[in-house]
């Protein structure tokens, strides 16, 4: 429990933020942000004693028969986003008369998820540690069979993220978690005076975040919950191996590395859609058989997403700061008239999202490494355990020849 709780709060001290070299745009900068920000260790001291309480006196829940109870669960998510769109388009056309039962039923399930929250979070957490065993992966600090940290998360609504990057290159120099309950105006604000201290700026919605218990998106889908609970999973267990460590120095600004964070999202995102899709076929293969599969598309967005983010490094890299920044706004429209609509198209969208291996904006190569280090890899646990030793992304080339 001691480990847990010092992970917990290394975890606060490494998600509020990174160091700039400016004391001056430091203070300029937290002067914007100090009305919105959110207080991750506020969080977890209301958090933790609830989830020792249900560690210590919880019933211990047997899921056998509670896959249903899942699967209804995030049905009536589907519902709640649907009944909130209906509900919108009658307020703006004036149709009162159908506003009320409309109203009902969203309070009544509503009132039935925040009911069956608690336990759907205990029923994937077994699946999840279970689909763990399995493979082999119990705990990162001593050879044992006894999982650590336990698989552990929240649903609830998530904060947002405000991502700092510099305007003549892209990478992430700060982040700053904000509050939830930011609208559009607000976001659009902190942005534009952000943006004044000569950076750029982009306030993101998370649907994740490695705290100790895990926060999860309570309005993400099923296998993106399975995902997502896995992959924060992964950054709990990878802070205690030499990659992850190097990690939390690059998050801290203590030590930056973009090719380590790269390596550290990659592995975990790697590791967690291989348990995610173990998870789901086992437990929920025949969830969403049937629904209707979106028509394919002549339109690539991935390789259009790829080739946005060359031809802007290109810019950047001769110094055409101001060329770079309205070709991604020219491109920014392209893709809204082919009906992928992104707010802002700027260097934090790409220093976010470009340390994501599945994401479009990802381009490196170490995704490619990684990948042929696991083709090489006998197991599952063997791949996690050769890439948690790793230091340097030397060490994957050394390890795939």
């Amino acid at each position: 429990m001691k480990q847990v709780i010092f992970t917990s709060l290394l975890l606060v001290c490494l998600l509020n933020g990174s160091c700039v070299p400016s004391q001056h745009f430091d203070a300029r900068l937290n002067s914007i942000v100090k009305p919105y920000l959110f207080s991750i260790a506020g969080w977890e001291l209301r958090a933790i004693p609830q989830e020792m309480g249900q560690w210590l006196f919880g019933e211990k829940e047997k899921i056998d028969d509670k896959v249903q109870l899942v699967t209804e669960y995030f049905i009536s998510i589907k519902r709640i986003k649907a009944l909130k769109s209906e509900i919108e388009a009658a307020n703006a056309d004036n149709r009162d008369s159908v506003l009320a039962p409309l109203e009902e039923e969203l309070n009544r399930l509503q009132e039935q998820k925040m009911a069956l929250a608690g336990m759907v979070e205990r029923i994937i957490e077994k699946q999840i540690s279970d689909t763990l065993t399995q493979q082999g992966i119990f705990n990162p600090v001593i050879e044992s069979k006894i999982s650590f940290p336990p698989v552990n998360f929240k649903l609830e609504q998530l904060p947002c993220l405000l991502v700092i990057s510099p305007r003549d290159r892209i990478e992430s120099i700060r982040e700053i978690i904000l509050k939830p309950s930011l609208i559009l105006e607000e976001k659009e604000d902190i942005e534009a005076r952000v943006d004044e201290l000569g950076v750029s700026s982009l306030v993101v919605r998370l649907g994740g975040i490695a705290t100790y218990p895990t926060l999860v998106d309570s309005e993400a889908s099923l296998r993106s919950t399975i995902d997502t609970t896995a992959e924060e999973w992964l950054h709990q267990y990878l802070a205690f191996k030499p990659l992850g460590f190097r990690y939390l120095l690059d998050l801290t600004g203590l030590s930056r590395n973009y090719e380590i964070a790269t390596m550290n999202e990659t592995i975990a995102g790697m590791v967690s859609k291989e348990i995610g899709s173990m998870v789901y076929e086992k437990y929920y293969s025949e969830y969403e058989n049937g629904a209707s599969q979106a028509p394919e598309s002549e339109f690539d967005f991935n390789r259009e997403m790829r080739e946005i983010r060359k031809t802007v490094d290109a810019y950047l890299a001769r110094g055409e700061i101001k060329q770079a920044e309205g070709f991604m706004e020219q491109k920014r429209r392209y893709l809204a008239s082919k009906g992928y609509y992104i707010r802002k198209l700027n260097q934090a969208y790409f220093a976010f999202h470009g340390t994501y291996a599945d994401k479009p904006a990802f381009i490196s190569p170490i995704s490619l490494e990684l990948k042929e280090l696991r083709n090489q890899s006998a197991s599952l646990k063997d791949f996690l355990n050769t890439a948690a030793a790793m230091t340097s992304r030397q060490n994957l080339r050394d390890s795939i020849k």
